[in-house]
């Protein structure tokens, strides 16, 4: 019995060291989208940090900041939330589907 333990913590030790690995390479990886026809563009890493914003100079208008802060508002959701179901689905490849609690 304690040699079965002993490679069900090997084996957890082993998935630690893979989970580690893909959390640092998430950090290195992008996901990019565009709102307003491609007015504003925000991209987002794997480590959920928002990494850049571009706003078109046309989307500029003085008298309606309201529609500009909208955009950049739904353009950096939704770059986060892709950056999250990137994670997720890298997690979900190394787990082999299993919900491991704290991971993603």
């Amino acid at each position: 019995m304690a040699k079965g333990m002993g490679n069900m913590l090997k084996q957890a030790q082993k998935l630690q060291s893979k989970i580690f690995k893909l959390q640092e390479e998430m950090g290195e990886r992008t996901v990019e989208t565009t709102v307003g026809g491609g007015m504003v563009k925000a991209v987002a890493n794997g480590k959920q940090e928002l990494v850049s914003i571009k706003i078109e100079p046309e989307v500029i208008d003085p008298g309606d900041v309201q529609m500009l802060e909208d955009m950049v508002v739904a353009a950096v959701n939704d770059a986060l939330k892709k950056a999250q179901e990137m994670v997720s689905e890298e997690m979900t490849k190394l787990t082999g589907g299993f919900n491991i609690p704290g991971i993603t």
